[in-house]
């Protein structure tokens, strides 16, 4: 635990990276291994990794991000995209891949899918896209943790045009928003920011035990 703590304390918002350093393909692959198993409500996962390497690609993406650097110097871009709606297939496709993976009977899953058709379903359709959107921040809080015990670096981001995203990635036509953005790669020593002391409220001010 020691170690994690160090490594949090040592994780920033990586405003400038090195360009000419990339993050191997097992690294990549163990950080996209350790996001795949954030948590989510219900398990159901609604949403989608979006890993971007192409350079084309992101420079197209960069005006949509106010031009911040980040996008086309990181070694990659992660997109976090949440379903835009759901309907019971949501529910559905995830009791057949627990009834497979576990050797449940479906029919032994159908109080429970009953149960989350019943909370999930009458929500409307913008209570459906903020509830899917909330899923990402599941996932980036993991990512970010996970990069930072890899020493990996990162800087979340919410400075962009989802609609441009969406428009670019193509993303609107298979039912997903781009919600929020991963810069993933080493920082630049050039990165003043790197040296600032890691600002947090006092756990006193925090934390409250009841």
């Amino acid at each position: 635990m020691n170690t994690y703590i160090e490594n949090l304390n040592w994780r920033y918002a990586t405003k400038k990276f090195d360009a000419s350093k990339k993050v191997s393909e097992k690294d990549l692959e163990n950080l996209l291994e350790a996001t795949s198993l954030s948590a989510s409500s219900y398990g159901l996962q609604p949403y989608e990794i979006l890993v971007i390497d192409n350079t084309d690609i992101r420079s197209k993406l960069q005006p949509a991000a106010w031009g911040q650097s980040q996008i086309t110097e990181a070694s990659h871009l992660i997109v976090l995209a949440n379903q835009s709606t759901f309907g019971e297939e949501l529910v559905d496709d995830y009791l057949d891949n627990v009834s497979e993976t576990r050797g449940v009977p479906a029919n032994d899953l159908q109080g429970y899918a009953d149960f989350m058709k019943s909370k999930l379903m009458p929500l409307s359709e913008s209570s459906k896209a903020i509830w899917t959107a909330r899923q990402t921040y599941i996932v980036l809080g993991n990512l970010l943790s996970a990069a930072a015990d890899l020493k990996i670096d990162t800087c979340p981001m919410e400075g962009f045009d989802s609609a441009q995203f969406n428009e670019i990635l193509g993303l609107t036509q298979k039912g997903l928003n781009a919600a929020v953005l991963v810069a993933v790669g080493y920082r630049s020593e050039e990165d003043s920011t790197q040296h600032y002391k890691k600002v947090r409220k006092s756990k006193a001010n925090l934390i409250t035990h009841i």
